[in-house]
């Protein structure tokens, strides 16, 4: 067995010790591959499909933007799928079990595979299709609920009288208050965490619309634009940069949005300026705002 760093050295019903694809221009693998190791096809966005039946001890197709589907038959310890955004559904069959499924950013699933066995860590950060997960489902490690839609965990998680699994949020150690019941989470709670990655955690649980108007925020600047009031906000947050804030009515919907900008935006037009891609305010000059 050897490892094998170039497409054209792949040949079908062949077993490898590793093979490193990532960033190459690979669309396709031949049948029956065996990878006994780690089979790396990350950033690979030419690669459009995989042979079913595919073995790998770790798979990564990280930043496989054209692959639409898995191959059925996959079986591997380890799988990434992070921002395979074409993905929506999993195959009828396949094995995952012991190590780690990874699918961050993956927001055309809706569920997990049913054939996923017991895993040590499972990371759905910014699946926002995900709202629920399996009843029997078994992870012995973590989970990354950061920008799912779930509201709980099925008891086979919870732990109820013991040890349940661990919670993150895009990486940040939380607990199922945060993850799951952000309304008892209060402005005067976020400005007085000390740790600085879970205020900014807790700050996205509450929404920039509740945190500034809970805290007092300072108003550095109004002005007035097409759907009425523009304010910039501004809440000071110790051992941390500002949190600056415009908010805005859609002028077609009447609805209310606040946006974070920079924390050395000066005024309303900078800063709407600035979420449109621009810089310099004076660049920006739309004809119709909407």
């Amino acid at each position: 067995m050897k490892t094998v760093t170039a497409p054209a050295d792949l040949q079908p019903h062949t077993e490898y010790r590793s093979v490193d694809l990532s960033g190459t221009d690979v669309e396709e693998l031949p049948p029956g591959l065996s990878v006994r190791f780690g089979l790396n096809l990350s950033n690979c966005v030419h690669l459009q499909r995989l042979p079913d039946g595919l073995r790998a001890g770790s798979l990564d197709l990280s930043g496989c933007t054209a692959l639409e589907r898995l191959p059925e038959g996959l079986s591997t310890s380890f799988l990434d799928l992070s921002r395979c955004m074409q993905l929506e559904e999993w195959p009828a069959t396949g094995e995952l079990s012991v190590g780690r499924l990874r699918m961050r950013d993956c927001i055309g699933f809706r569920t997990l595979p049913p054939w996923l066995g017991t895993v040590s860590q499972l990371d759905l950060a910014g699946c926002v299709g995900i709202r629920e997960l399996p009843g029997d489902l078994e992870v012995t490690s973590w989970i990354d609920v950061g920008g799912t839609r779930l509201t709980g965990l099925p008891a086979s998680l919870r732990g109820d009288g013991g040890r349940g699994v661990g919670l993150r949020w895009r990486g940040v150690t939380i607990d199922e208050r945060i993850a799951f019941r952000p309304e008892e989470i209060t402005a005067a709670e976020c400005l007085a965490e000390p740790n600085a990655e879970l205020r900014r955690v807790k700050m996205e649980r509450i929404g920039f619309d509740r945190l500034i108007e809970e805290a007092d925020a300072k108003v550095l600047d109004t002005d007035t634009d097409p759907g009425g009031e523009r304010r910039l906000l501004r809440v000071e947050l110790e051992d941390d940069e500002p949190l600056v804030v415009v908010a805005v009515r859609c002028p077609s919907t009447g609805g209310r949005y606040v946006l974070r900008v920079p924390p050395k935006t000066k005024t309303c037009r900078q800063a709407i300026a600035w979420t449109a891609g621009f810089d310099n305010p004076n660049d920006y000059a739309p004809l119709v705002e909407t």
